[in-house]
């Protein structure tokens, strides 16, 4: 079941590392836009350059580390379609699992298993959530007919008369 349309795999990677750019950049300045202002001489003018300073200098890296996870997710997302052959939970699982393994290779095995579990888990919840959240709509507004009447054993209704001798909608 296909939640929402996306683009096909090649150019999906593209959005999704514009997408990713582009939340790790306004969440990244918002972040240090707070932390340069705490951080910041005490003085409204002081503060200000302050934060306005920390944006510049570390908004865009934190976007930019948002393209190496999100880029990264696509490829194993567009990957694991591929080799299964369909879209369902378990991917985004893996995705997650996976992505989390291969960006803490560096630091050894015992930190590769550890974001693996975390970023395994944390997309669980959060398809968890989204599975729950679209089994509730589907229960709150069910997709039956409107009335439980059959339509043509109503009956009909006589539309008031109009000066005009018609009745406009």
């Amino acid at each position: 079941m296909e939640e929402y349309a996306r683009e096909p795999c090649p150019w999906r990677i593209v959005d999704d590392c514009g997408g990713a750019f582009t939340m790790g950049t306004i969440g990244g300045g918002v972040f240090q836009a707070i932390k340069g202002f705490q951080n910041s001489p005490v003085g409204v003018n002081h503060r200000l350059r302050g934060s306005l300073t920390a944006i510049r200098t570390r908004a865009s890296q934190l976007g930019g580390s948002f393209v190496v996870w999100g880029g990264l997710f696509s490829m194993i997302d567009c990957s694991m379609v591929q080799v299964r052959g369909k879209e369902d939970p378990w991917n985004s699982i893996t995705n997650g699992a996976l992505t989390g393994a291969i960006l803490a290779a560096r630091n050894g095995p015992v930190a590769m298993v550890g974001s693996a579990a975390m970023g395994g888990i944390l997309l669980a919840l959060i398809e968890g959530a989204g599975i729950l959240l679209t089994r509730f709509a589907s229960t709150q507004f069910p997709h039956g007919p409107p009335f439980a009447e059959d339509p043509s054993q109503l009956p009909s209704i006589q539309l008031p008369s109009s000066p005009f001798g018609y009745y406009r909608q």
